[in-house]
């Protein structure tokens, strides 16, 4: 409230205060002699306070007219006021500057805006707070005490924990502190990405079989498993770093050695490990209970197709025209849940995952696709004459594949996405003159999908529009691996190379480089896990048992480790970490670990 507006409504206040008295004057004599004497009840103070509000709006919107320079300051009109006043108004005033004084301890309070009612109660308090983000919380915690009790309650730091996937396995009982463990973990997770972003960790070569070419890796969440022309299978568990991975018994027959079947097929989840050979045969372990197989299962034809569920036991195989789902009854017997005949050889194979009671899978053959329930015949999902399917992915509700378009007519490759439940095409997406090889749809953020083609490039699909986002020419000779999480993309390719995009700047952070071609890329936070695998499967001979010349078939299996703070080429090599009386340590050549002793 202004001086003006203040001097004006005290001036209009008094002429009406004093109206009052002498009209009451005039009026008491005769209504004395009309009726007996009675006390004088003087005036409402909120009939006053009504009267006095009215002429204070009035007052305000005739002085906001009025420019400031015609406004006189407020020592100036009071002491004009003051040398005016008769002695009676002089009283009057003073009851009207204290009645002044109270409506703008009044208007004060109607301004303030209460912060929190605090005898709401507690729990209705912590259900409105929920709803708050972590800086949303941060800056209601700075408003009053009360607020800062709700702002950091347990429950509160709890949610925000489990909803930014930190520690989705713990009970809000595991600490005392949440809004600590949460501050604990985000300054991990920047860590990490900043160790991501400049290569930095500690990497290691897992340890090879000696005479023996990689046939296939597999990997999950940190756990690796490979298969060898010798007929091993290996496990390395890289959350632990323990270098020296147990071998799974195979079962075969040692009456000769070295003349086992080549592994052609490995997956692994939580549980279970599964392998399959060139001979038909299907090797199932479970790695909590031993190295041997529990089950043991036997194909007429070579098994063309392997898939392993993430989340449950459930296998599935295709051989020949022949797919068959395997799963544990309720006494842990392995039995046959569906078995299905296709048209054409099958070529990919991957089973849905969160489908509940009955398994689902998806394969293709040539150009058709089938999508397979264990309570229901096979049903062609997808066919078109002349197109065949070149690579597959799925999700809960999803299958991704990518379509090699011949013919008279070609409209360009493209990746088509259907939707499981409803059975139809629901994106058609890209138009490369590539095939596409490779595609992660399971592992992507929600609404986005990665692929990689032969024309050398990686794409980024937006699923939601049906667009390409993101368009990076990353390999030479085509990609072969892709992966993808909400800030980056690691992609491998035919020549070697590995590389680590930063798909909101595209820009390439790093890179790595070995002689054959990626076939496995697996990554989490804090870990990555890449697999080059060799097209020729070349076996060395005796007089050739030099590591050089046995490096250059074998393939390769690295595992990097973000969550160590260390630039990457300072890790330990792997002749530092083998013991001199081991077979690995041994299979290096010492002239290219000391090569000036000859001198």
């Amino acid at each position: 409230m202004d001086d003006h507006s203040l001097d004006e409504f005290r001036r209009r206040w008094q002429e009406e205060l004093a109206q009052a008295q002498a009209l009451r004057k005039r009026r008491r004599p005769e209504a004395a002699e009309r009726r007996p004497r009675r006390p004088e009840v003087p005036p409402m103070r909120g009939e006053q306070q009504a009267s006095g509000y009215l002429a204070l709006a009035q007052g305000l919107l005739e002085g906001a007219g009025r420019p400031p320079a015609a406004r006189a300051t407020r020592a100036e009109r009071q002491e004009a006021a003051s040398r005016s006043r008769s002695p009676p108004a002089r009283e009057a005033a003073g009851g009207g500057e204290q009645l002044v004084d109270q409506l703008i301890r009044d208007l004060n309070e109607m301004d303030d805006v209460p912060f929190f009612d605090i005898q709401l109660p507690y729990e209705l308090a912590i259900n409105i707070f929920q709803y708050l983000d972590r800086k949303e919380l941060g800056r209601c915690a700075q408003v009053s005490k009360m607020w800062k009790v709700i702002a950091e309650d347990e429950v509160l730091w709890y949610r925000l924990c489990q909803q930014e996937g930190h520690l989705p396995e713990s009970s809000i009982s595991d600490y005392s502190c949440w809004k600590l463990i949460f501050q604990e973990c985000r300054a991990k997770e920047h860590m990490l990405r900043t160790n991501w972003k400049n290569r930095k960790g500690a990497v290691s070569e897992l340890e090879h079989i000696p005479d023996a070419v990689l046939c296939d890796v597999h990997s999950h969440d940190g756990v690796v498993i490979a298969g060898y022309t010798s007929g091993d299978v290996r496990v390395w568990d890289t959350r632990t770093w323990d270098y020296i991975a147990p071998f799974l018994e195979s079962e075969y027959e040692e009456d000769e050695p070295g003349m086992q079947p080549y592994v052609s097929f490995v997956r692994i989840n939580s549980s279970l490990a599964v392998a399959a050979y060139e001979d038909g045969f299907l090797n199932i372990w479970d790695l909590r209970t031993g190295k041997y197989p529990v089950h043991r299962f036997e194909h007429d034809a070579r098994i063309q197709a392997l898939a392993l569920s993430q989340e449950d036991a459930t296998v599935a195989t295709a051989s020949a025209f022949d797919v068959v789902m395997l799963c544990p009854n309720e006494e842990g017997y392995w039995q046959i849940t569906a078995e299905f005949e296709v048209q054409k050889l099958v070529d990919y194979l991957e089973i849905v995952p969160d489908t509940g009671r009955y398994p689902v899978a998806v394969a293709t053959a040539g150009d058709l696709v089938y999508l397979l329930k264990a309570e229901d015949s096979a049903r062609t999902l997808h066919y078109v004459y002349g197109q065949p399917v070149t690579c597959l992915d799925v999700s809960a509700n999803q299958a991704a594949f990518g379509v090699k378009s011949l013919g008279w007519v070609y409209e360009g490759n493209k990746i088509l996405v259907y939707s499981l439940e409803a059975e139809r095409c629901v994106s058609k997406l890209g138009n490369a003159l590539g095939d596409f090889t490779c595609i992660n749809l399971r592992d992507s953020p929600p609404n986005l999908m990665v692929s990689g083609n032969m024309d050398r490039r990686v794409r980024l699909h937006d699923l939601r529009t049906d667009t390409i986002a993101l368009s990076i020419s990353a390999h030479q000779l085509g990609v072969s691996a892709v992966q993808m999480d909400d800030w980056k993309i690691v992609s491998g390719g035919e020549e070697g190379l590995v590389s680590v995009w930063d798909y909101r700047m595209n820009q390439k952070l790093w890179e790595v480089h070995s002689r054959h071609p990626v076939r496995h890329i697996s990554f989490n936070s804090h870990s990555l896990i890449t697999a080059n695998v060799p097209y020729e499967r070349v076996v060395c001979n005796a007089d050739l048992d030099r590591f050089t010349t046995h490096r250059r078939h074998r393939g390769l299996i690295q595992a990097y480790e973000f969550a160590v703070d260390q630039l990457a080429f300072q890790s330990t090599v792997p002749i530092c970490r083998s013991s001199c009386d081991t077979t690995a340590g041994c299979n290096y050549d010492l002239a290219l670990a000391f090569p000036y002793d000859s001198i």
